[in-house]
């Protein structure tokens, strides 16, 4: 059977998840951009594409490729045809589809007039040539590393012997009263170089593709054209860092393949992948790799960042004050989170299962009243009561609710599916713990809205115009975040905490593998992560709110 017909034999609906997993992927980016295309709104959007791209494009399922347990209650490795397809296509696939939403989820141009170009786009006007270079050398090392294995035979498993059997002929480990020790096989190392060399060509191929597409976009009208230069260079390197990671992933399982001793006498239970090394180097390197920035963002970033605001002395107080919460915050969630989890992870007994839950529940109550307690303090200090309070325009952008709004529904969704799957009467359940903190970071959230919303204005005189409302919604974004970093990390926090849910929602079924892999602890694991990049993700943007006035006097505040 070849490679095609392996896909044409799945069923159908296993294409189901991966199309309404796009369209989720399409809806979120367009999202990004939606509300107000502007170079702030543009870069973030291109982060997104970065961060989901890279998740979709872990080959970590197929690491162990084309290895033949001896162990069937082992961990599970794909060896099978279809088995192989299917962990090595979907990464590349899922991650060349994200990079191509990213540039189709643009807007399209909106104004009578359209600026046009009379030059024509290529993709060397804007590929990184060292990047470039760098690409093209890892994948010589993959196919440099796929050829390897192509002449490599196969090696049939050894199963491992029952207590009181005798060994098998020439083995190194006598009959001793307990289970002998199996012994992993491999398939012909030409079929695994046929379906990794397969891979890296399609992954070539979709890259060639989505480059075009990177060159022939459109250009966005709310951006000049340095931007519009820029942002092709944008995306151009976020594809590129993330391409080399999949090859070097690729590289990475022929060595584990090749480093696989075969049966015998001197057969050895542990070994050493030198290209596996080389995939962290590669993985390193690019996380590492600098990402250009947009030349607009880059001029006010000089204006307006947070040490140039700090030192400033036309900056007000309140807003200094405003800003440096923003790195107590860090302080404060980086040491409850290390707190926390030196005290779940190193108890005299096991943690229990709803330890993480409510780890996560009190970081985000405790950044919470942070920002509430730095909003009152603010206004301690330099409100009147007798100042009128300036309520923004718009408190907290579309995307930013819409992401909190999905993040709330994936929180749910982990709670329903917490609640079907942990079905054992007197079993540990994590759910409730879940629902009982989320109740309380919803009050604690509810609070601190209050509190920005009723404190007391602050005089705006000296040139100071916007700034009560500029704090505020400063303090009603990081509120936001916070709820939204909050629901991605309790249903990560959960699904971790409930591994055998996923058993329970989905009973194992009879095969040499009965217990099969549970992919709750990894998705929980993703959804962490993303909760943790959305928790720092920083204020910058709306620093150039903040007017640069006369600073009050020192001593010159109400009460």
């Amino acid at each position: 059977m070849g490679v095609f017909s392996v896909y044409i034999s799945l069923p159908p609906l296993l294409f189901l998840g991966p199309a309404v997993g796009a369209v989720i992927v399409y809806l979120f980016l367009r999202m990004q951009v939606w509300s107000k295309p502007d170079a702030q709104s543009v870069a973030s959007h291109g982060l997104w594409v970065g961060i989901i791209g890279w998740m979709a494009s872990s080959l970590q399922g197929a690491m162990n490729a084309g290895i033949m347990r001896a162990n069937p209650m082992g961990s599970n490795a794909p060896a099978t045809p279809d088995q192989i397809a299917t962990a090595l296509g979907w990464p590349i696939v899922a991650c060349l589809t994200v990079h191509a939403l990213g540039q189709l989820s643009y807007p399209a141009p909106k104004a009578p007039r359209r600026y046009a170009e009379l030059t024509v786009r290529r993709i060397r006007d804007f590929l990184p040539r060292r990047l470039a270079w760098t690409t093209a050398a890892i994948f010589a090392v993959a196919a440099l590393a796929i050829a390897w294995i192509g002449a490599l035979p196969s090696h049939t498993p050894v199963l491992p012997t029952p207590p009181g059997q005798a060994p098998p002929q020439g083995s190194a480990y006598p009959d001793n009263g307990y289970m002998g020790q199996g012994q992993d096989g491999r398939i012909p190392g030409a079929e695994l170089a046929a379906w990794l060399g397969a891979a890296l060509v399609v992954l070539a191929l979709g890259t060639v593709l989505v480059l075009l597409l990177i060159a022939r976009r459109r250009q966005l009208e709310t951006l000049d054209g340095d931007d519009n230069r820029t942002l092709r260079t944008i995306a151009t390197n976020r594809l590129l860092r993330t391409v080399c990671t999949i090859a070097a992933g690729l590289a990475a399982i022929a060595g584990n393949f090749g480093a696989q001793p075969a049966p015998g006498a001197l057969w050895q239970s542990s070994w050493f992948n030198v290209l596996g090394l080389v995939n962290m180097v590669v993985l390193l390197m690019m996380w590492w790799w600098r990402v250009p920035e947009l030349p607009s963002l880059q001029k006010a970033a000089k204006t307006t960042s947070a040490a140039t605001l700090r030192a400033d002395p036309r900056t007000h107080p309140a807003a200094r004050l405003s800003i440096s919460l923003g790195a107590a915050l860090g302080v404060v969630g980086g040491l409850a989170l290390a707190a926390g989890y030196a005290a779940i992870l190193f108890p005299p007994r096991p943690p229990a299962v709803w330890s993480f839950p409510v780890l996560t529940g009190i970081v985000a109550v405790l950044l919470l009243a942070a920002i509430a307690a730095g909003d009152l303090l603010a206004a301690r200090n330099y409100g009147t009561p007798d100042a009128p309070v300036h309520w923004p325009r718009q408190p907290v952008s579309r995307g930013l609710l819409s992401f909190a709004i999905g993040s709330t529904l994936v929180l749910a969704l982990a709670v329903a599916f917490a609640v079907a799957g942990e079905t054992q009467p007197l079993g540990p359940k994590a759910w409730p713990a879940a629902v009982l903190t989320t109740v309380m970071v919803g009050l604690a959230g509810a609070a601190a809205i209050l509190a920005v919303r009723r404190r007391r204005g602050i005089p705006e005189a000296g040139g100071n115009a916007g700034l009560d409302a500029a704090l505020r919604a400063i303090s009603m974004y990081r509120i936001v975040r916070t709820l939204a970093a909050y629901g991605l990390g309790q249903a990560g926090a959960l699904l971790c905490s409930a591994g055998n849910a996923w058993y329970g929602v989905f009973p194992p079924t009879p095969s040499p593998d009965p217990i099969g892999p549970n992919p709750g602890i990894p998705i929980g694991i993703a959804l962490i992560v993303v909760a943790l990049l959305v928790a720092v993700t920083p204020v910058r943007s709306l620093f150039r709110s903040i007017p640069r006035g006369g600073a009050v006097k020192q001593g010159e505040h109400a009460q």
